[in-house]
């Protein structure tokens, strides 16, 4: 006999966990790659941002494990619509929930529930053609857009609005999106963090690119560095990123048109506006044990446009824990959630780290299904599964399908762009017949 085990949610986590169960038990494990929309890599394709393509190429890999004997995607699957987490737990030996985290954390200030203020969650969906958010009201008419937080996910949308058509026009950014941002009257962004340029979790690359944008320029006030003899304490990647920001500082508009501003030391308080966003309140703070603590002096970022780019939460399912206080399913350190429950991802730690660090929460789950005995039991797994999905008028998609979608959108794209993605699920099940 044969283990079964289905893994929810074909993102980046969900396949890494999918090669740790290949690499354990061979041809002796049946994986089932359970995804609610038609096309698989979850976060490759609708997080990681359009023009940084490279990323993109870890999909090759993910392939290689989805086409592997025994593997298999089954699309257009939602759990909690189509199928219970107990009705897999029936049917499967182990299940692992790798649904990642795409629900924005809320602002939680005065104002936050006005048109114009969204979460990344939704403008990074919006911008990559995911279909939750292909049709969000993105209007860049305001001279200014605020992005809250100080991440790489905040540098990524200061980077799609500040960036030309041409520069954007060869990546894979949804053709909805290219049109808005083509139309744009964008010209200050401001990227708002409490603390400082020490306390900024930017990468050295992400910090970098500002730099050589065809018509953006950075500006750090070189007021919010710190003496640079503290940058030895710093490790050396954060050491350079850090530089990259001192680099910035100083620096004036020129004759670039758009300026990307770090505004460092401000607390968002409100967003205030006659029936829509027309500003952000910020408080300015100062650092107090490594906390930021308010001043009480209050300054006003015009912007018809605010991002919140301050986190993220795995949606709860019914009939299973979840941690409201953690935004994610409560596990232990291995990811176990319950008997033969278990999950991988943002959905088992919560969103930190890059896409590569799901890769040992992948082969931890598989270290604790053996050491919690887990064998083939004989349940009816993928048979089972879609035995119960016909009954129920689902019609799921495998990777077949996927690879009609893709060459469709393949041969829709731009000159010079490697696809024009496909946002009606509708439509991509008309294309996988």
């Amino acid at each position: 006999m044969t283990i079964n085990i289905a893994i929810v949610g074909a993102g980046p986590a969900g396949y890494y966990t999918a090669e740790a169960a290949q690499k354990q038990w061979g041809a002796d494990v049946r994986i089932d790659l359970i995804d609610r929309l038609p096309t698989p890599y979850g976060l490759i394709r609708a997080g990681v941002a359009p023009d940084h393509q490279s990323i993109k190429a870890v999909t090759k890999r993910y392939e290689a494990t989805n086409l592997a004997p025994g593997t298999r995607l089954v699309g257009n699957v939602e759990l909690g619509r189509d199928v219970s987490v107990e009705e897999l737990l029936g049917l499967y030996d182990a299940v692992v929930l790798s649904v990642g985290a795409p629900l924005d954390k809320p602002i939680g200030i005065p104002g936050d529930d006005l048109p114009g203020v969204v979460g990344s969650a939704a403008f990074v969906g919006w911008y990559n053609g995911h279909p939750d958010h292909a049709g969000l009201a993105v209007d860049l008419s305001h001279h200014g857009a605020a992005i809250i937080g100080n991440g790489n996910v905040a540098i990524d949308c200061a980077r799609v609005l500040a960036k030309t058509v041409d520069e954007l026009s060869t990546t894979d950014i949804a053709d909805h999106a290219l049109k808005t941002l083509a139309a744009s009257a964008v010209r200050d962004v401001h990227i708002i963090g409490r603390r400082g340029p020490h306390q900024a979790s930017f990468t050295t690359k992400e910090a970098g690119e500002l730099g050589h944008l065809v018509r953006a320029q950075p500006i750090v006030k070189p007021g919010d560095l710190p003496p640079e003899a503290e940058d030895a304490a710093l490790d050396p990647g954060h050491r350079k990123m850090v530089n990259h920001l001192r680099s910035f500082a100083g620096t004036e508009r020129g004759d670039k048109p758009v300026t990307i501003n770090f505004e460092f030391f401000r607390r968002p308080v409100a967003v205030e506006g006659h029936g829509k966003a027309e500003r952000l309140i910020v408080e300015t703070t100062r650092l107090e044990n490594g906390q930021a603590v308010g001043t009480g002096e209050l300054h006003a970022i015009p912007c018809g446009l605010v991002i919140a780019c301050i986190g993220y939460r795995t949606a709860a399912i019914p009939g299973t824990a979840y941690a409201e206080r953690l935004g994610r399913f409560p596990t232990d350190d291995a990811g176990r959630i319950g008997p033969a429950l278990y999950a991988s991802g943002w959905a088992r730690r919560g969103p930190s780290g890059t896409i590569g660090t799901n890769r040992p929460d992948g082969f931890s789950v598989i270290e604790a299904m053996l050491a919690d005995g887990i064998t083939a039991s004989g349940k009816a797994g993928g048979q089972g599964l879609d035995a119960l999905l016909a009954s129920r008028g689902v019609k799921a998609t495998d990777f077949s399908s996927w690879r009609k979608i893709e060459a469709a959108e393949v041969a829709a794209a731009r000159a010079g762009a490697p696809r024009e993605k496909l946002v009606d699920v509708a439509r991509m099940l008309d294309i996988a017949g």
